[in-house]
């Protein structure tokens, strides 16, 4: 299941085995609480037993007489390793059984942050999957609407989509500044697109997006505010600009490939959406001039990585080649 459907699985009651896995680490410590405090536990030094993998791989079978383990003072007992990637032999030879049979009254977590080798057998097993990788983006929206309401705040659904692009989709980010924006809009307040434009902070991924967006629209207004900003907080040079050549050569790409939107989007490993904007962007500015873009910035962007040209100079010899070239 994904991280935003366990709440809705806890009502019905706890599991005794789950693999909470996936990068997005706001998401795995929210599923460990999650599942820790439907365990009701009143007595957690007594039974909530942590280890780390490394630990378990020089003696898997002290883990299991772990699971064995009775709670003390309490109904439940929790049992948590974390970065624990077994073998199909280790899992089959150790904890298979204990998971055709478990313990009533332990709840084990495997919870780990990589996908590897192994782990994608387990979820075949008999256990319960919680997939805490980075959700889309709408997802992450309906998810923040629920963050805003448990602050007391509504949330404008293109705020929040604003949000989730200005944060990169970073949940720990996102809950952060929902929890600012109650702190200074006060409760029951709507948080508004106007409200997420100025008081949270953009992603630099967000900022060299709208670099890029404003260089092809060609409007240099934009661009120069955006620009002058980014290098005033340490930005570095050759990163816009190398952010300048690859944004013109994607547009060359989508311009020059015969595949239909959906599988150039996968090969680019972006949405069809976003095909579908650069190719109209690409054919609004003509293929001569894409690729005279595309061909002089990337030469600028590899002198300035080779030492052939100064990086400042190189970008702004880009800047000159964008807008008035």
């Amino acid at each position: 299941m994904k991280f935003v459907q366990l709440a809705k699985s806890l009502q019905e009651g706890v599991a005794p085995v789950y693999l909470i896995e996936g990068e997005e680490a706001y998401f795995r410590d929210h599923a460990v609480e999650s599942i820790r405090a439907a365990c009701g536990l009143q007595n957690p030094m007594l039974n909530d037993a942590r280890c780390e993998g490394d630990a378990v791989k020089g003696d898997p079978a002290a883990l299991v007489r772990a699971l064995a383990t009775l709670p003390f003072l309490d109904q439940k007992r929790l049992v948590r390793v974390y970065e624990y990637y077994p073998s199909e032999r280790e899992w089959e030879s150790f904890f298979a059984p204990y998971c055709t049979h478990p313990s009533p009254s332990t709840v084990f977590l495997i919870v780990n942050a990589g996908k590897k080798a192994g782990t994608a057998e387990l979820k075949k097993k008999q256990l319960v999957y919680v997939d805490c990788g980075r959700e889309d983006e709408e997802t992450l929206a309906r998810w923040l609407f629920g963050v805003a309401r448990r602050q007391g705040l509504a949330m404008d659904a293109d705020a929040a989509s604003l949000m989730v692009q200005f944060c990169n989709r970073d949940a720990a980010r996102m809950k952060k500044e929902t929890e600012k924006l109650a702190l200074m809009l006060g409760d029951g307040a709507r948080i508004g697109r106007d409200a997420v434009e100025a008081y949270v902070a953009r992603d630099t991924e967000y900022r060299i997006y709208e670099l890029t967006q404003a260089a092809s629209a060609g409007n240099y207004g934009r661009f120069s505010t955006i620009l002058s900003d980014m290098l005033g907080q340490g930005f570095d040079e050759y990163a816009c600009l190398a952010a300048l050549a690859g944004h013109f050569r994607t547009l060359c790409e989508v311009l020059s490939s015969p595949l239909p939107d959906a599988a150039l989007a996968k090969t680019l490993g972006v949405k069809p959406y976003a095909v579908q904007k650069n190719r109209r962007t690409a054919e609004r500015l003509g293929r001569a001039r894409v690729q005279s873009l595309c061909g002089r910035l990337y030469d600028l962007s590899a002198g300035a990585k080779s030492g052939k040209y100064n990086k400042r100079g190189a970008l702004f010899a880009a800047v000159a080649k964008i807008f008035y070239g």
